[in-house]
């Protein structure tokens, strides 16, 4: 997968997650153990932070749409990851936490008309394709706690 594709995809959740009433409080944050996708925080119902993985992939991926490449090794770097976002910002470091994974599907589309630059940020909705460039977008699935 290409970074592009990478980047549009965490761009498509991160605004699906602002709609959701969530504020994002990282993307793409490295650190030695690697990379945190989206870091985000609500308030309501109650406060949380989730580290939210982005997995993007196109039709016929051997992976059950990137399920199973969260191993358990992968769980473990996201982590420390996590861990060390939290010391490095420790007025999260209260709050509870939960690791997300996103799904999302894409497919590159060709002769796409050239659009309007957009003003707002588009509406983001769970199955629902969305243009973005010369992709073609879709949020297939947000799975909540996915692992502890």
């Amino acid at each position: 997968m290409s970074q592009q594709i990478g980047r549009l995809a965490e761009t498509l959740v991160a605004n699906w997650l602002k709609q959701q009433n969530w504020q994002i409080l990282a993307q793409r944050w490295h650190c030695r153990w690697g990379e945190l996708d989206l870091v985000a925080f609500t308030e309501t119902p109650q406060p949380w932070i989730a580290f939210v993985e982005v997995k993007a992939r196109s039709s016929g991926n051997w992976d059950a749409d990137g399920l199973l490449a969260i191993t358990p090794a992968k769980q473990e770097k996201l982590l420390r990851a996590a861990q060390l976002f939290l010391s490095t910002y420790p007025e999260q470091a209260e709050l509870p936490c939960r690791f997300d994974v996103a799904i999302v599907h894409y497919q590159q589309v060709y002769d796409q008309p050239q659009s309007s630059p957009m003003t707002s940020p588009p509406t983001v909705e769970l199955g629902q394709p969305l243009p973005m460039g010369q992709y073609c977008l879709m949020l297939q699935d947000y799975i909540v706690a996915a692992f502890e």
